[in-house]
């Protein structure tokens, strides 16, 4: 049976952050995902959760600055004190959160670097970060963009992340997995799926083009949810969509498949 989260980011954006929880379980979801919980303390979050019934499914690492257009400083050399920070802030949360997976969005290629440099940056620095959620029994996941919505993002296909998890080392590194990012880099999502399941630590959900709700666009769902509900798969898949309207009247698609 699949399981889906609903990510706060992007559903329910007609309510203020703390009152889509309550929005979240009252639509049927029993798992809840986000961005960044950095700017809540994390015991207020565990008690909407609470409240609720909802389980926390995943959340990032700080990216830098959000507002300025940095999407992560993985891969950015000089700035490896702020990213050890921010993995020993993310594990802070998900321990009283209690999610087992956290997500690094790695960043833009700095500009003017050598590539050996950048490469060699992020490297070490998910090295360190595998290793110090190792300690806590936390998965360790890098996602894969679309160049599309992020232009110049340093991570945007399957094999480049594979490659990555490669010279990191580590079994404590795996792939988020977002359908909607690999639809528009790659394609072949089922057999990509299949292919390298055993490297997939999360999956995450939307419809192309625009973003927008399964079943709105050109992406079988029917087909892909036969597919994980078959595989070996058998953890969360987040809801990281744009609703057409308002994310209640688009729901039609979930009460099909829970």
């Amino acid at each position: 049976m699949l399981k889906f989260s609903a990510n706060l980011s992007m559903l329910f954006l007609e309510y203020d952050f703390l009152d889509r929880f309550e929005a979240a379980a009252a639509n049927g979801f029993n798992a809840v995902e986000f961005m960044f919980p950095y700017g809540y303390s994390a015991e207020q979050l565990r008690e909407l959760m609470e409240n609720h019934n909802l389980q926390h499914t995943l959340h990032n690492l700080p990216a830098g600055n959000w507002e300025a257009g940095e999407r992560g400083v993985a891969c950015i050399p000089g700035r490896e004190d702020e990213f050890r920070q921010g993995v020993a802030s993310a594990i802070a949360y998900a321990k009283v959160l209690g999610n087992r997976k956290i997500n690094c969005l790695v960043g833009k290629t700095p500009s003017g670097v050598d590539a050996t440099l950048v490469n060699r940056t992020l490297v070490d620095n998910l090295r360190y970060a595998a290793d110090e959620l190792a300690k806590e029994n936390i998965m360790l996941l890098i996602e894969p963009i679309n160049h599309f919505d992020i232009p110049g993002f340093h991570l945007t296909g399957t094999q480049q992340a594979l490659e990555l998890i490669k010279q990191v080392g580590s079994d404590n590194l795996f792939i988020q997995y977002d359908i909607y990012h690999m639809q528009r880099m790659e394609g072949e999502l089922t057999q990509t799926m299949a292919l390298h399941a055993d490297k997939i630590g999360h999956l995450q959900i939307a419809d192309n083009p625009g973003r927008n709700e399964p079943g709105t666009g050109e992406i079988n769902y029917d087909y892909l949810f036969d597919v994980i509900k078959q595989s070996a798969y058998d953890g969360w898949v987040g809801c990281e969509y744009k609703p057409k309207k308002r994310t209640e009247d688009g729901l039609g698609w979930l009460k099909k498949y829970h």
